[in-house]
C-alpha cells in the first residue's frame, strides 16, 4: 500500500550507478511516496547530470549527502565493498537506509548494521526486489493450500551472460563475484519458501581463466526436516531465472523468477497427477513496489526482519564450504 496523504519520503541518493540510473531513480521520480531531494557523486558533472534527469540538487561528495537535513533517508547503490562504512554512516547521521544487495560482503558486517538500525530505530531494507513481485506471493498461496502437498525440494537458477571485462563484477577488491552478485538470489528463494533452518551441506565455487573472481557456482542446502534447494549461478552463462518447487504431490515451476521486465505477465507452472495446468497472473513491477515497500516503512514503521542476516550466513557458509573448481 501506498501512503495516500502522508507526505513524501525525502530521499538521498549517494553515488549514480547503473542500477539507479536504470531502475530506482525512474521508480523513485514516478511513485508519490518518495521525492529525490539530492543525488551525490564523487564526480560533480555526474552529479549534475543525474539531477537534470531525476530531479534534485546535486551534491559533490557521499559525507556531504549525509549533512543535509532535508534528507531523512538515503538510497546506496555503491560497490558492494563500499556499503558497511556508508550504511553505518548513514545510520549515525540519523538516515533511514535503503541498500543494493548484497547489503555487506559478510554476515558479521550485515547482523552489525541491523543491530545498529533496530537500536536508532531505523529502517535498514536491503533491496532485494524479487520478494516484492505479487507472482510469489501467489506460489506462496498455492503452497498454504496444498497444491503440490507437501514440499520435498526446491530448485533455483539466476545465470546472465558475460559482462564487459571492466564491470565491476568481475573486480574482487570491490566485492565482485558470481556469489554476492547472482548467488544470491537463488539463496534468498530458498529462504523466502522454506521454513525451518538451512545448512550448507556442499557447494561448488568455478572460475574462469578471463576473471579474478568466481564466475559460477552451485550449493546444495538442507533444512532441519530434511527439505533439500539446490541452487546454481553464474555470470558468464546463458540466462537463467528460474526456479521450481516439488511437492508429494506435483510441483509449481516459474521462469522469469527474479527480474522479470514491469511489463511480463507471469505464468505458473502447476505440474500434477491430473494435468498441467498454467495461471496467467497480471504483470507487476517489482521495482516500483520495493521503493514503495520501503517508504512505507519509514512513514508507518516496520519491524526489521533477519532476512538479510540469514541470507549473509547461508552466502558465508557456502564461500567457506565450497569446493574451488580451476578454469577447464
Amino acid at each position: 500500500m501506498g501512503l495516500g496523504a502522508m507526505a513524501p519520503v525525502r530521499v538521498g541518493v549517494m553515488g549514480c550507478a547503473s542500477i539507479a540510473r536504470r531502475r530506482i531513480l525512474p521508480a523513485l521520480v514516478a511513485v508519490p511516496d518518495a521525492e529525490v531531494v539530492a543525488i551525490a557523486s564523487r564526480d560533480p558533472g555526474k552529479a549534475r547530470w543525474f539531477t537534470e534527469h531525476f530531479g534534485g540538487r546535486p551534491v559533490h561528495g557521499y559525507g556531504a549527502l549525509l549533512e543535509l537535513d532535508d534528507v531523512e533517508a538515503v538510497y546506496v547503490p555503491l560497490p558492494a565493498a563500499l556499503h558497511a562504512p556508508w550504511v553505518e554512516a548513514a545510520l549515525l547521521a540519523g538516515k533511514h537506509v535503503l541498500a543494493e544487495k548484497p547489503l555487506t560482503t559478510n554476515a558479521a558486517s550485515t547482523r552489525e548494521l541491523i543491530d545498529l538500525a533496530r537500536a536508532r530505530g531505523l529502517v535498514l531494507r536491503e533491496n532485494v526486489m524479487f520478494v516484492h513481485h505479487h507472482q510469489h506471493a501467489e506460489v506462496q498461496r498455492l503452497l498454504r493450500e496444498g497444491a503440490i502437498g507437501e514440499v520435498q525440494s526446491f530448485h533455483a537458477a539466476f545465470a546472465i551472460p558475460e559482462l564487459p571485462p571492466d564491470d565491476i563484477r568481475y573486480q574482487p577488491d570491490i566485492g565482485g563475484g558470481a556469489l554476492l552478485d547472482v548467488g544470491l538470489y537463488p539463496v534468498r528463494g530458498a529462504l523466502h519458501f522454506l521454513s525451518g533452518e538451512l545448512k550448507v551441506a556442499e557447494a561448488v565455487l568455478t572460475t574462469s581463466a578471463r576473471h579474478p573472481v568466481e564466475t559460477g557456482g552451485s550449493a546444495q542446502l538442507r533444512t532441519d526436516t530434511g527439505v533439500i534447494a539446490e541452487l546454481e549461478f553464474g555470470l558468464v552463462h546463458a540466462y537463467r531465472s528460474r526456479y521450481e518447487l516439488v511437492g508429494g504431490d506435483g510441483r509449481i515451476i516459474v521462469d522469469q523468477a527474479f527480474t522479470p521486465p514491469a511489463d511480463h505477465r507471469p505464468v505458473l507452472r502447476l505440474e500434477r497427477r491430473g494435468g498441467v495446468e498454467e495461471i496467467t497472473l497480471p504483470s507487476d513491477d517489482q521495482v516500483t513496489n520495493a521503493v514503495v515497500s520501503f517508504a512505507t516503512a519509514v512513514r508507518m514503521g516496520a519491524e526489521l526482519d533477519d532476512a538479510s542476516v540469514r541470507q549473509a550466513v547461508l552466502l558465508d557458509d557456502i564461500r567457506g564450504n565450497a569446493s574451488l573448481l580451476p578454469p577447464s
